[in-house]
């Protein structure tokens, strides 16, 4: 059989990542539940013996290696699924993991942990230095997952939400949400045609800043069929401004002497992509995590909406795809484009928040909450390697830049208003 036809076959029997997600992440809680559990590895270390004899020792980087295996599985388990490369994710992911392994023990360190710089910051720094001092090997790029892996550990994250929370935090969110895009994303569209900036650009800007980055800007590409290399573009400047916003808002909101849930729903709100709510998140603390995270899902529910309004626009106005009458909107746009895998993550919330004995999750909850962090650290060691600063100073025109730095200036203003005025 040729590569081609197998290729194709693959292709043929792929699933979307965020189906796949749904299904390692309950594999994972799955396999828990019925006993399975990885030990815990140590990161913890105050002094250079304390690293050799707790961190570095035999028992702990046993630990650290049968993490390594079954993580390594499962990532392999998602290249199969969604039809992507799995020799490049069994060749590339065990250099993701080892970086991640170093973001941890740097992280472990009790000085690094007394000023609040968690794993996920080591992370993001370590693929950022790599990403940009050397060119990636194909192989390596080809391993590189990081929806895949932030997905699954937003599942494992539903395990430690209590439904109760999804609902206050939910309503509440969604009427941020709400205000929120509606508001942003007008904004964003209006600077965008003072700037003169292209209407392709103009749609695909203002829906990333407004809702929900990447998977925004993906989703409004394919409502308006946009040019890739304009896609490319925006979602450089999506990866590449949620990095300082990521960094700097938990200190900002420390210093305004916020809340946790205010911190959240604002983090939640304003950041433009999911993995950076979450690390943002983590920076401040459990409660803010959760609501960060809610609040975000808040939005990305309004995508598939989003996208569909998009499509009828695009569509009944005077451009190329008015004229193919195949290409109108349907009601199906709405059920292709929500994320799937917020089911995942309520469906895990509701089985621990009503179903399973809380001694049963007493036992399992260290695991998964480990291999919760695990996986956001995976994240940000691939956000960083396939991030490169470069992308942003290719184009010819900085308008859009500028368009979108103005804008999401306007959101973080916007949100945190109304943040505090929901959950303050």
């Amino acid at each position: 059989m040729s590569t081609q036809t197998i290729a194709s076959q693959q292709k043929r029997w792929a699933l979307t990542e965020d189906w796949t997600v749904v299904i390692l992440g309950f594999l994972i809680i799955g396999l828990a539940l019925a006993g399975i559990l990885l030990p815990v590895p140590a990161f913890d270390w105050a002094t250079s013996a304390d690293l050799s004899g707790k961190v570095l020792a035999a028992d702990n980087l046993l630990k650290i290696g049968l993490q390594f295996g079954f993580v390594w599985i499962i990532a392999g388990l998602g290249a199969a699924f969604t039809g992507k490369s799995v020799k490049a994710v069994l060749v590339g992911f065990p250099v993701i993991y080892l970086l991640t392994i170093v973001a941890l023990v740097l992280a472990g360190n009790s000085g690094v942990k007394a000023i609040n710089l968690e794993a996920v910051i080591f992370s993001l720094g370590i693929g950022l230095l790599i990403g940009n001092l050397f060119k990636l090997p194909s192989w390596l790029k080809e391993s590189l997952s990081t929806e895949l892996f932030v997905k699954i550990g937003l599942v494992l994250l539903g395990t430690g939400v209590i439904f109760s929370d999804i609902l206050k935090a939910g309503s509440l969110g969604l009427v941020q949400a709400l205000v929120v895009v509606l508001s942003v994303w007008y904004f964003a569209f209006w600077v965008c045609k003072r700037l003169k900036v292209d209407e392709e650009l103009t749609m695909m800007i203002s829906s990333a800043v407004s809702i929900c980055g990447v998977s925004a800007a993906i989703a409004t590409s394919g409502a308006i069929q946009g040019d890739s290399k304009k896609l490319s573009y925006v979602i450089s400047m999506v990866l590449i401004t949620a990095i300082p916003m990521m960094i700097f808002m938990p200190y900002a909101a420390q210093y305004l002497g916020l809340s946790q849930e205010v911190t959240g729903a604002w983090l939640g709100g304003s950041i433009d992509t999911t993995g950076a709510v979450v690390a943002s998140g983590t920076l401040v603390g459990e409660t803010a995590l959760k609501i960060s995270t809610i609040v975000k899902f808040s939005q990305n529910v309004l995508l598939g909406l989003a996208a569909f309004a998009i499509s009828i626009y695009w569509t009944y106005t005077n451009h190329a795809s008015a004229k193919d009458p195949n290409n109108k909107p349907t009601l199906g746009v709405i059920w292709e484009r929500f994320p799937k895998f917020v089911i995942g993550f309520i469906a895990a919330s509701l089985l621990f928040s009503f179903f399973l004995d809380p001694a049963l999750i007493g036992s399992v909850k260290g695991s998964l909450k480990n291999l919760q962090g695990l996986w956001f650290a995976l994240a940000f060691t691939s956000i960083g390697l396939e991030t490169n600063f470069a992308d942003l100073f290719r184009e010819n025109s900085k308008k859009p830049l500028y368009a979108f730095l103005i804008a999401q200036g306007f959101n973080i203003f916007v949100t945190l208003v109304i943040a505090y005025f929901l959950f303050g």
